[in-house]
């Protein structure tokens, strides 16, 4: 029990974090699959990201304006003593409102402020505890194009807070990207590390570690037992596994991800955010595969 608490905690504290990788994605559309059965949850997730960029007069300073929407439908076969309708969709939708500008000394500032919604929609209206906010503030030192560089780097740190998972305080941001060889790459920090081998121009196999999950806002609430009442949901996933990369285009990639469940944490939650019953653990298969545009 301790030791899926610990898992559950660091996953709160990494996922922040993940948002601010979205700001180098112009659009997105991607598919995660995780098979269930008996009393194991999985779930199907569809998600598509867009951000337009807008050029400000201040030289190298651009705004991005975007939507970033998920559906999230579980797979639970187990048959429990609530009402399992209340579970079976869930919409996910952020208003990206992002900021960067080259600052002196190569450096360049990124910020992001992400409002949204997180819930069911069994309601027949929207409430203030379907609404989540999101933000981010970094810092980018960027030399993987200078021509001059043998070893292009990228280091980014900063801070991050998000309002949707659960742990809301302010966290750091670390991340390191070096390209060692010619055809090997690792980037090293939270919330993720990657070895990547770049086979040819156009492809890249990429050994990677991460997490993925969700939380979604109970509108009606599922009563657990005759006290209980469960407010939201959250499932937290840390894994592993291979990535293959086809580059259409410069800034056009096909990916497609097999990866091993390292842990995982299926949970109610009540009002106050704390984790009231346990759901079933999922299967150790992970699949997802996608295509994006980038910067």
């Amino acid at each position: 029990m301790k030791k899926n608490k610990f898992v559950f905690t660091i996953f709160l504290m990494l996922t922040y974090f993940i948002s601010y990788a979205q700001l180098g994605d112009i659009a997105k559309i991607d598919y995660t699959n995780i098979p269930g059965s008996n009393t194991k949850t999985g779930y199907n997730r569809t998600r598509v990201l867009f951000n337009y960029p807008i050029k400000l007069k201040k030289e190298s300073s651009y705004l991005f304006l975007g939507l970033d929407y998920s559906n999230i439908k579980l797979v639970m076969d187990e048959n429990f003593p609530f009402n399992d309708k209340e579970l079976e969709d869930f919409q996910l939708l952020d208003i990206n409102i992002g900021y960067t500008q080259l600052l002196k000394n190569d450096w360049r500032l990124g910020a992001r402020l992400t409002p949204g919604l997180s819930s069911n929609l069994t309601a027949k209206k929207l409430s203030i505890k379907d609404i989540v906010l999101s933000s981010v503030l970094v810092f980018i030192k960027d030399k993987t194009k200078d021509s001059n560089i043998k070893k292009p780097w990228r280091i980014i740190w900063g801070v991050s807070y998000s309002g949707n998972r659960g742990f809301p305080i302010p966290l750091p941001f670390i991340s390191y990207f070096k390209k060692f060889s010619e055809n090997w790459s690792y980037n090293i920090g939270i919330p993720k590390t990657n070895l990547q081998y770049h086979l040819a121009k156009k492809h890249r196999l990429k050994l990677f570690a991460e997490i993925d999950g969700f939380t979604v806002n109970l509108q009606r609430g599922v009563l657990i037992d005759n006290a209980t009442v469960a407010e939201s949901i959250n499932m937290s996933l840390i894994l592993g596994g291979l990535q293959y990369e086809y580059h259409i285009s410069k800034h056009i990639q096909f990916f497609a991800r097999t990866a091993y469940i390292i842990d995982d944490s299926v949970n109610f939650r009540d009002k106050d955010r704390d984790n009231i019953k346990e759901l079933g653990s999922t299967k150790k298969l992970y699949l997802k595969t996608g295509i994006r545009l980038k910067i």
